[in-house]
């Protein structure tokens, strides 16, 4: 097992289409996770939208602290988690621009307006992880 560099984190978080797995806290304290589309915004914040009635988004609007991970399922096997405070952006101008190429990632350019479209919505939060410690790892197996 290695630990991955800035530059190898960030291409492994932008590579293919793997889903990110975002941790928030109930109002009781037990943590919430759940699946995520995601981007890395201009400044390698992983940026996503999720709709302010969520679990996710109740608990982000009530307490920030966040955690994000993504592992791939390919030997020889590699992670990265960001544990953080979620910037949340609840009156965005740019939202669909936002959802549309969180969109194009997933499911493509040719779908990407279609879906933008359906998640930039009234009361869609867009949400940037503000890193407070990341950890890469790569070569489990090895």
């Amino acid at each position: 097992m290695e630990k991955m560099s800035q530059e190898e984190i960030i291409e492994f978080l932008v590579e293919g289409t793997f889903t990110g797995k975002v941790s928030t806290i109930n109002k009781d304290g037990s943590p919430h996770i759940t699946p995520i589309w995601y981007i890395l915004d201009e400044d390698n914040y992983v940026t996503f939208t999720t709709y302010s009635k969520s679990v996710k988004g109740k608990n982000l609007l009530r307490d920030s602290r966040i955690s994000f991970c993504v592992d791939d399922q390919v030997p020889p096997f590699s992670f990265v988690i960001i544990d953080g405070i979620a910037e949340i952006i609840s009156e965005s101008d740019n939202l669909l621009v936002w959802t549309t190429k969180i969109a194009e990632r997933y499911m493509g350019k040719e779908l990407s307006n279609e879906y933008g479209k359906r998640n930039a919505f009234d009361g869609e939060l867009l949400i940037k992880v503000i890193p407070k410690k990341v950890i890469g790892q790569k070569d489990i197996s090895v």
